[in-house]
Protein backbone atom coordinates (compact mmCIF):
# COMPACT_ATOMS: atom_id res chain seq x y z
CA UNK A 1 0.00 0.00 0.00
CA UNK A 2 1.62 2.80 -1.07
CA UNK A 3 1.56 6.07 1.66
CA UNK A 4 0.54 9.30 0.38
CA UNK A 5 3.18 12.01 0.59
CA UNK A 6 2.05 14.88 2.80
CA UNK A 7 2.13 18.33 0.65
CA UNK A 8 4.58 20.35 1.84
CA UNK A 9 4.09 23.51 4.13
CA UNK A 10 3.21 26.65 2.72
CA UNK A 11 5.92 28.91 3.72
CA UNK A 12 6.01 32.46 5.16
CA UNK A 13 5.30 35.26 2.55
CA UNK A 14 5.99 38.76 2.43
CA UNK A 15 5.15 40.56 -0.94
CA UNK A 16 5.43 44.11 -1.99
CA UNK A 17 2.54 45.71 -3.19
CA UNK A 18 4.83 46.33 -6.70
CA UNK A 19 5.18 42.29 -6.75
CA UNK A 20 1.76 40.98 -5.35
CA UNK A 21 1.29 38.96 -8.89
CA UNK A 22 4.12 36.87 -7.88
CA UNK A 23 1.50 35.13 -5.16
CA UNK A 24 0.46 32.32 -7.60
CA UNK A 25 3.95 31.23 -7.54
CA UNK A 26 4.85 27.53 -6.48
CA UNK A 27 6.45 28.95 -2.90
CA UNK A 28 6.18 25.86 -1.51
CA UNK A 29 8.61 24.16 -3.24
CA UNK A 30 12.63 24.41 -3.55
CA UNK A 31 13.40 27.24 -6.35
CA UNK A 32 15.57 24.49 -7.94
CA UNK A 33 12.16 22.40 -8.40
CA UNK A 34 10.14 25.26 -10.02
CA UNK A 35 8.41 23.94 -13.27
CA UNK A 36 10.41 25.57 -15.92
CA UNK A 37 8.06 24.46 -18.89
CA UNK A 38 5.49 26.16 -16.53
CA UNK A 39 7.25 29.62 -15.97
CA UNK A 40 9.02 32.33 -17.68
CA UNK A 41 12.18 32.22 -16.78
CA UNK A 42 14.98 34.19 -18.57
CA UNK A 43 18.93 33.39 -18.50
CA UNK A 44 20.71 36.21 -17.40
CA UNK A 45 24.80 36.07 -17.52
CA UNK A 46 25.82 36.68 -14.14
CA UNK A 47 29.05 35.61 -12.26
CA UNK A 48 29.15 32.57 -9.63
CA UNK A 49 27.08 33.01 -7.03
CA UNK A 50 27.59 30.76 -3.18
CA UNK A 51 23.90 30.53 -3.16
CA UNK A 52 21.04 29.18 -6.31
CA UNK A 53 19.84 32.49 -8.38
CA UNK A 54 17.09 31.92 -11.16
CA UNK A 55 15.77 34.65 -13.18
CA UNK A 56 11.93 34.83 -13.48
CA UNK A 57 9.51 37.46 -15.90
CA UNK A 58 5.80 38.09 -13.89
CA UNK A 59 3.56 40.66 -16.15
CA UNK A 60 6.15 42.19 -18.21
CA UNK A 61 9.18 42.69 -14.97
CA UNK A 62 12.43 40.43 -14.58
CA UNK A 63 13.12 39.12 -10.65
CA UNK A 64 15.84 37.88 -9.16
CA UNK A 65 15.22 34.62 -6.97
CA UNK A 66 17.76 33.39 -4.38
CA UNK A 67 17.18 30.57 -2.46
CA UNK A 68 19.61 31.17 0.36
CA UNK A 69 19.08 30.25 5.06
CA UNK A 70 16.30 31.52 6.27
CA UNK A 71 18.09 33.74 8.55
CA UNK A 72 20.48 35.35 5.67
CA UNK A 73 16.89 35.72 3.88
CA UNK A 74 15.55 37.49 6.26
CA UNK A 75 18.53 40.19 7.45
CA UNK A 76 19.20 40.64 3.40
CA UNK A 77 15.36 41.43 3.16
CA UNK A 78 15.54 43.92 5.67
CA UNK A 79 18.78 45.16 4.70
CA UNK A 80 17.27 46.36 1.15
CA UNK A 81 14.56 47.88 2.49
CA UNK A 82 16.55 50.19 5.30
CA UNK A 83 18.46 51.13 2.19
CA UNK A 84 15.26 51.73 -0.17
CA UNK A 85 13.92 53.94 2.24
CA UNK A 86 16.88 56.16 2.83
CA UNK A 87 17.37 56.53 -1.88
CA UNK A 88 20.58 54.57 -1.43
CA UNK A 89 21.43 53.16 -4.43
CA UNK A 90 20.23 49.53 -4.49
CA UNK A 91 18.35 46.92 -5.63
CA UNK A 92 14.52 47.04 -4.62
CA UNK A 93 13.43 44.06 -2.53
CA UNK A 94 10.00 42.28 -4.27
CA UNK A 95 9.62 39.93 -1.27
CA UNK A 96 10.78 36.70 0.96
CA UNK A 97 9.32 33.44 1.16
CA UNK A 98 10.47 31.56 4.54
CA UNK A 99 10.58 27.87 4.72
CA UNK A 100 11.51 26.83 8.36
CA UNK A 101 10.81 23.33 7.80
CA UNK A 102 14.00 23.43 5.27
CA UNK A 103 15.62 26.06 6.79
CA UNK A 104 16.12 28.05 3.74
CA UNK A 105 14.07 30.53 1.88
CA UNK A 106 13.77 32.72 -1.49
CA UNK A 107 14.36 35.99 -1.36
CA UNK A 108 12.71 38.07 -4.43
CA UNK A 109 14.31 41.31 -6.20
CA UNK A 110 13.41 43.27 -8.94
CA UNK A 111 15.95 43.30 -11.54
CA UNK A 112 17.42 46.54 -12.13
CA UNK A 113 16.45 48.23 -15.69
CA UNK A 114 19.20 49.22 -17.94
CA UNK A 115 21.79 48.00 -15.98
CA UNK A 116 24.90 45.58 -16.58
CA UNK A 117 27.28 43.35 -14.40
CA UNK A 118 30.69 44.40 -14.55
CA UNK A 119 31.69 41.57 -16.84
CA UNK A 120 29.71 42.87 -19.56
CA UNK A 121 30.23 46.10 -19.25
CA UNK A 122 33.98 45.63 -19.78
CA UNK A 123 33.59 43.10 -22.75
CA UNK A 124 32.04 45.95 -24.50
CA UNK A 125 34.65 48.03 -24.87
CA UNK A 126 38.18 47.71 -25.98
CA UNK A 127 40.84 46.98 -23.47
CA UNK A 128 42.58 50.11 -24.43
CA UNK A 129 39.19 52.05 -23.02
CA UNK A 130 40.67 52.78 -19.21
CA UNK A 131 39.04 55.65 -18.62
CA UNK A 132 35.80 54.08 -18.38
CA UNK A 133 37.54 51.30 -16.16
CA UNK A 134 38.17 54.26 -13.66
CA UNK A 135 34.29 55.73 -14.29
CA UNK A 136 33.43 51.96 -12.78
CA UNK A 137 36.19 52.47 -9.87
CA UNK A 138 34.74 55.64 -9.04
CA UNK A 139 31.28 54.88 -9.31
CA UNK A 140 32.27 51.65 -6.59
CA UNK A 141 33.83 54.30 -4.41
CA UNK A 142 31.03 56.27 -4.62
CA UNK A 143 28.38 54.03 -3.62
CA UNK A 144 30.89 52.52 -0.30
CA UNK A 145 31.15 56.51 0.90
CA UNK A 146 26.99 56.55 0.25
CA UNK A 147 26.64 53.48 2.61
CA UNK A 148 28.97 54.31 5.02
CA UNK A 149 27.53 57.93 5.32
CA UNK A 150 24.16 55.68 6.19
CA UNK A 151 25.65 53.22 8.68
CA UNK A 152 26.02 50.23 6.63
CA UNK A 153 28.87 48.07 6.67
CA UNK A 154 28.68 46.43 3.22
CA UNK A 155 31.28 43.50 4.30
CA UNK A 156 31.49 41.63 0.67
CA UNK A 157 31.99 45.02 -1.46
CA UNK A 158 32.69 43.62 -4.42
CA UNK A 159 32.04 44.01 -8.61
CA UNK A 160 30.75 41.02 -9.00
CA UNK A 161 28.14 41.92 -6.03
CA UNK A 162 27.27 45.23 -7.87
CA UNK A 163 25.66 46.63 -11.37
CA UNK A 164 25.68 49.55 -13.31
CA UNK A 165 23.78 51.89 -15.25
CA UNK A 166 25.72 54.25 -17.38
CA UNK A 167 24.52 57.64 -16.18
CA UNK A 168 25.26 60.44 -18.92
CA UNK A 169 29.18 60.52 -19.23
CA UNK A 170 29.48 58.76 -15.70
CA UNK A 171 28.77 55.28 -13.85
CA UNK A 172 26.59 54.57 -11.40
CA UNK A 173 26.80 51.67 -9.09
CA UNK A 174 24.24 49.73 -7.27
CA UNK A 175 24.15 47.42 -4.69
CA UNK A 176 22.86 43.83 -5.22
CA UNK A 177 23.96 41.50 -2.81
CA UNK A 178 23.36 42.79 0.85
CA UNK A 179 23.63 39.43 2.24
CA UNK A 180 26.65 40.49 4.50
CA UNK A 181 25.76 43.51 5.20
CA UNK A 182 24.72 45.01 8.61
CA UNK A 183 23.60 48.44 9.85
CA UNK A 184 24.47 50.79 12.90
CA UNK A 185 24.02 53.92 13.98
CA UNK A 186 27.05 54.71 12.24
CA UNK A 187 30.80 53.28 11.51
CA UNK A 188 33.54 53.39 13.08
CA UNK A 189 36.93 54.44 11.27
CA UNK A 190 37.68 50.97 12.21
CA UNK A 191 34.91 49.26 10.13
CA UNK A 192 35.38 51.50 7.37
CA UNK A 193 38.75 50.56 6.61
CA UNK A 194 38.02 47.04 7.15
CA UNK A 195 35.02 47.33 4.23
CA UNK A 196 37.66 48.99 2.30
CA UNK A 197 40.09 46.76 2.41
CA UNK A 198 37.35 44.18 1.43
CA UNK A 199 36.62 46.25 -1.61
CA UNK A 200 40.33 46.71 -2.89
CA UNK A 201 41.26 43.14 -2.42
CA UNK A 202 37.97 41.62 -4.31
CA UNK A 203 38.20 44.68 -6.88
CA UNK A 204 41.83 43.42 -7.73
CA UNK A 205 40.71 39.99 -7.93
CA UNK A 206 37.75 40.72 -10.04
CA UNK A 207 39.90 43.24 -12.75
CA UNK A 208 42.74 40.33 -12.63
CA UNK A 209 39.67 37.55 -13.60
CA UNK A 210 38.71 39.80 -16.15
CA UNK A 211 42.01 40.38 -17.97
CA UNK A 212 42.73 36.81 -17.97
CA UNK A 213 39.32 35.53 -19.26
CA UNK A 214 39.53 38.15 -21.78
CA UNK A 215 43.65 37.59 -22.71
CA UNK A 216 44.17 41.30 -22.09
CA UNK A 217 47.99 40.38 -20.36
CA UNK A 218 47.82 42.83 -18.13
CA UNK A 219 49.68 42.76 -15.19
CA UNK A 220 48.32 41.06 -11.76
CA UNK A 221 50.32 44.37 -10.15
CA UNK A 222 47.91 46.75 -12.79
CA UNK A 223 45.16 44.96 -11.21
CA UNK A 224 46.22 45.85 -7.62
CA UNK A 225 46.90 49.05 -8.64
CA UNK A 226 43.60 49.73 -10.11
CA UNK A 227 41.73 48.47 -7.05
CA UNK A 228 43.89 50.53 -4.84
CA UNK A 229 42.80 53.99 -6.14
CA UNK A 230 39.57 53.22 -5.39
CA UNK A 231 40.58 53.49 -1.13
CA UNK A 232 42.22 57.06 -2.99
CA UNK A 233 38.69 58.40 -4.57
CA UNK A 234 36.62 57.18 -1.25
CA UNK A 235 39.65 58.98 1.18
CA UNK A 236 39.14 62.23 -1.09
CA UNK A 237 35.40 61.96 -0.93
CA UNK A 238 34.95 61.41 2.45
CA UNK A 239 37.58 64.17 3.68
CA UNK A 240 35.98 66.87 1.55
CA UNK A 241 32.08 65.70 2.83
CA UNK A 242 33.38 65.93 6.49
CA UNK A 243 36.01 68.32 6.52
CA UNK A 244 35.34 71.70 8.86
CA UNK A 245 37.44 74.33 7.85
CA UNK A 246 37.36 77.59 10.11
CA UNK A 247 37.33 80.45 8.02
CA UNK A 248 36.82 84.42 7.78
CA UNK A 249 33.37 85.78 7.57
CA UNK A 250 34.32 87.57 4.60
CA UNK A 251 35.84 84.64 2.46
CA UNK A 252 32.91 84.19 0.65
CA UNK A 253 34.05 82.85 -2.26
CA UNK A 254 35.95 79.58 -0.56
CA UNK A 255 32.70 79.46 0.82
CA UNK A 256 31.35 78.82 -2.29
CA UNK A 257 34.28 77.25 -3.61
CA UNK A 258 33.75 74.69 -1.24
CA UNK A 259 30.01 74.03 -2.07
CA UNK A 260 30.92 74.25 -5.71
CA UNK A 261 32.82 71.03 -5.02
CA UNK A 262 30.33 69.25 -3.53
CA UNK A 263 27.54 70.18 -5.74
CA UNK A 264 29.56 68.84 -8.59
CA UNK A 265 30.03 65.39 -7.34
CA UNK A 266 25.89 65.75 -6.84
CA UNK A 267 25.54 66.35 -2.65
CA UNK A 268 23.08 68.95 -2.15
CA UNK A 269 24.44 70.81 0.67
CA UNK A 270 22.99 72.86 3.95
CA UNK A 271 25.15 74.85 5.29
CA UNK A 272 25.88 75.87 8.76
CA UNK A 273 28.46 78.81 9.83
CA UNK A 274 29.42 78.80 13.57
CA UNK A 275 31.44 81.41 15.25
CA UNK A 276 33.49 79.66 17.71
CA UNK A 277 36.87 80.74 17.00
CA UNK A 278 37.76 83.47 19.48
CA UNK A 279 39.49 85.54 16.56
CA UNK A 280 36.28 86.38 14.87
CA UNK A 281 36.24 83.53 11.91
CA UNK A 282 34.06 80.51 11.72
CA UNK A 283 33.50 77.31 11.63
CA UNK A 284 32.09 76.12 7.96
CA UNK A 285 29.60 72.89 8.59
CA UNK A 286 27.93 71.24 5.61
CA UNK A 287 25.08 68.85 6.07
CA UNK A 288 24.96 66.92 3.22
CA UNK A 289 22.16 65.13 1.96
CA UNK A 290 21.08 62.67 -1.37
CA UNK A 291 23.87 62.46 -4.14
CA UNK A 292 21.29 63.96 -5.72
CA UNK A 293 22.17 67.89 -6.70
CA UNK A 294 21.82 68.11 -10.40
CA UNK A 295 18.54 65.97 -10.78
CA UNK A 296 16.30 67.67 -8.46
CA UNK A 297 16.99 70.76 -10.47
CA UNK A 298 16.61 69.20 -13.42
CA UNK A 299 13.61 68.23 -12.21
CA UNK A 300 12.11 71.50 -10.53
CA UNK A 301 12.68 73.08 -13.72
CA UNK A 302 11.62 70.52 -16.35
CA UNK A 303 9.77 67.91 -14.76
CA UNK A 304 12.37 65.41 -16.11
CA UNK A 305 13.39 62.58 -13.71
CA UNK A 306 16.48 61.91 -14.47
CA UNK A 307 19.62 60.09 -12.76
CA UNK A 308 22.31 62.80 -11.28
CA UNK A 309 24.85 62.75 -13.64
CA UNK A 310 22.31 62.62 -17.08
CA UNK A 311 20.70 65.63 -14.97
CA UNK A 312 24.11 67.04 -15.23
CA UNK A 313 24.85 67.14 -18.81
CA UNK A 314 20.86 67.78 -19.65
CA UNK A 315 21.20 70.98 -17.58
CA UNK A 316 24.60 72.30 -19.68
CA UNK A 317 22.42 71.73 -22.60
CA UNK A 318 19.65 73.60 -21.50
CA UNK A 319 22.23 76.54 -20.26
CA UNK A 320 23.62 76.45 -23.91
CA UNK A 321 19.94 76.40 -25.78
CA UNK A 322 19.10 79.61 -23.27
CA UNK A 323 22.44 80.99 -23.86
CA UNK A 324 22.11 80.42 -27.51
CA UNK A 325 18.38 81.81 -27.68
CA UNK A 326 19.27 85.12 -25.90
CA UNK A 327 21.81 85.93 -28.37
CA UNK A 328 20.25 84.71 -31.19
CA UNK A 329 17.16 86.81 -30.06
CA UNK A 330 18.90 89.97 -28.52
CA UNK A 331 16.61 89.48 -25.06
CA UNK A 332 16.60 88.56 -21.88
CA UNK A 333 14.74 85.33 -21.47
CA UNK A 334 13.14 83.85 -17.78
CA UNK A 335 14.42 80.55 -16.29
CA UNK A 336 10.75 79.14 -17.13
CA UNK A 337 10.65 80.59 -20.78
CA UNK A 338 14.22 78.99 -21.19
CA UNK A 339 13.30 75.51 -19.69
CA UNK A 340 10.29 75.84 -21.86
CA UNK A 341 11.28 76.70 -25.21
CA UNK A 342 14.65 73.82 -24.94
CA UNK A 343 11.44 71.51 -23.98
CA UNK A 344 9.46 71.97 -27.07
CA UNK A 345 12.01 72.52 -29.83
CA UNK A 346 14.91 70.64 -28.52
CA UNK A 347 14.52 67.93 -26.20
CA UNK A 348 11.69 66.33 -26.99
CA UNK A 349 12.02 66.18 -31.12
CA UNK A 350 15.29 64.85 -30.43
CA UNK A 351 13.29 62.02 -28.48
CA UNK A 352 10.65 61.72 -30.92
CA UNK A 353 13.39 61.36 -33.26
CA UNK A 354 15.28 58.31 -32.03
CA UNK A 355 13.03 56.69 -29.91
CA UNK A 356 11.79 54.88 -32.67
CA UNK A 357 16.25 53.92 -33.28
CA UNK A 358 16.89 53.07 -29.72
CA UNK A 359 13.83 50.52 -29.54
CA UNK A 360 11.53 50.49 -25.96
CA UNK A 361 13.83 48.42 -23.71
CA UNK A 362 16.73 51.22 -24.01
CA UNK A 363 16.52 54.45 -21.41
CA UNK A 364 15.66 57.36 -23.71
CA UNK A 365 17.05 59.93 -21.19
CA UNK A 366 20.56 58.42 -21.48
CA UNK A 367 20.18 58.18 -25.23
CA UNK A 368 19.75 61.51 -25.18
CA UNK A 369 22.96 61.69 -23.16
CA UNK A 370 24.53 59.51 -26.04
CA UNK A 371 23.22 62.30 -28.53
CA UNK A 372 25.10 64.71 -26.46
CA UNK A 373 28.41 63.21 -26.28
CA UNK A 374 28.57 62.17 -30.05
CA UNK A 375 27.89 65.82 -30.74
CA UNK A 376 30.94 67.16 -28.19
CA UNK A 377 33.13 63.97 -30.51
CA UNK A 378 32.38 65.26 -33.76
CA UNK A 379 32.46 69.14 -33.03
CA UNK A 380 36.50 68.17 -31.01
CA UNK A 381 37.19 66.69 -34.02
CA UNK A 382 35.40 69.02 -36.45
CA UNK A 383 37.05 72.10 -34.33
CA UNK A 384 33.26 73.55 -34.23
CA UNK A 385 29.91 73.37 -33.18
CA UNK A 386 28.63 70.42 -35.94
CA UNK A 387 25.23 70.89 -34.23
CA UNK A 388 22.54 69.26 -32.82
CA UNK A 389 21.00 67.57 -36.19
CA UNK A 390 24.23 66.29 -37.15
CA UNK A 391 24.94 64.55 -33.99
CA UNK A 392 21.75 62.90 -34.20
CA UNK A 393 22.18 61.53 -37.80
CA UNK A 394 25.66 60.33 -36.59
CA UNK A 395 24.49 58.67 -33.72
CA UNK A 396 21.57 56.86 -35.86
CA UNK A 397 23.78 55.98 -38.71
CA UNK A 398 26.48 54.39 -35.82
CA UNK A 399 23.48 51.98 -34.89
CA UNK A 400 22.52 53.97 -31.49
CA UNK A 401 25.39 51.86 -29.75
CA UNK A 402 25.11 51.40 -25.71
CA UNK A 403 26.67 48.41 -24.11
CA UNK A 404 23.56 47.62 -22.15
CA UNK A 405 21.53 46.67 -25.45
CA UNK A 406 21.14 42.73 -24.97
CA UNK A 407 21.13 40.74 -28.37
CA UNK A 408 18.40 38.21 -28.10
CA UNK A 409 20.52 36.05 -30.07
CA UNK A 410 23.39 36.09 -26.26
CA UNK A 411 20.11 35.10 -24.43
CA UNK A 412 19.25 31.53 -23.60
CA UNK A 413 17.80 29.76 -20.68
CA UNK A 414 17.79 25.85 -20.36
CA UNK A 415 15.45 25.30 -18.71
CA UNK A 416 16.59 24.21 -15.46
CA UNK A 417 18.04 27.62 -13.99
CA UNK A 418 20.97 25.68 -12.65
CA UNK A 419 23.44 27.22 -14.90
CA UNK A 420 22.12 30.66 -14.38
CA UNK A 421 24.54 31.29 -11.46
CA UNK A 422 27.29 29.05 -12.81
CA UNK A 423 28.18 30.36 -16.61
CA UNK A 424 28.88 33.80 -17.49
CA UNK A 425 27.04 34.21 -20.76
CA UNK A 426 29.39 36.58 -21.98
CA UNK A 427 31.83 35.18 -23.97
CA UNK A 428 33.43 37.52 -25.88
CA UNK A 429 33.15 41.27 -26.53
CA UNK A 430 29.90 42.27 -28.56
CA UNK A 431 29.92 45.60 -28.20
CA UNK A 432 28.80 48.24 -31.42
CA UNK A 433 31.03 48.14 -34.76
CA UNK A 434 32.77 51.42 -33.97
CA UNK A 435 35.01 49.47 -31.49
CA UNK A 436 33.00 49.81 -28.56
CA UNK A 437 31.86 53.31 -28.35
CA UNK A 438 29.06 53.85 -26.08
CA UNK A 439 28.70 57.73 -25.26
CA UNK A 440 30.90 58.14 -22.56
CA UNK A 441 33.13 61.55 -22.60
CA UNK A 442 36.53 61.04 -21.22
CA UNK A 443 37.43 60.73 -17.88
CA UNK A 444 37.18 64.00 -16.19
CA UNK A 445 39.75 62.41 -13.21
Amino acid sequence: MERAIAPAPFPRLRLRDSAIDLVDLPWELPLDEWPSGELAFRYVPVGPSRHLVRFLVSNGVLYALKELPVVAAAREYAVLLHLENLRLPTVEAAGVAESPARGSAILVTRFLTHSLQYRRLMMRLPPTSGSYRERLLDAMAFLLVDLHRAGVFWGDCSLANTLFRRDGDRIQAYLVDAETSEVYPSLSDGQRAYDLDILVENVAFGLADLSAMQGWNEPPDDAIAAAERVRDRYARVWTLIHDEPVLHPGDRQGIRRRIRKLNELGYSVDLDLDPDASDGRVRLRMCITTRRFHAHELERRTRIRALEGQARLLLNDLAEYGAWLEWYEHSTLSEDDVADRWLREVYRPTLARIGAIVGPDRDLVQAYCDVLEEKWLLSERAGRDIGLAAAIAAYIADGAPAPERVSRAGERDDGSGRDDVEADGDSGPAGPADGGRVGMAPSAE
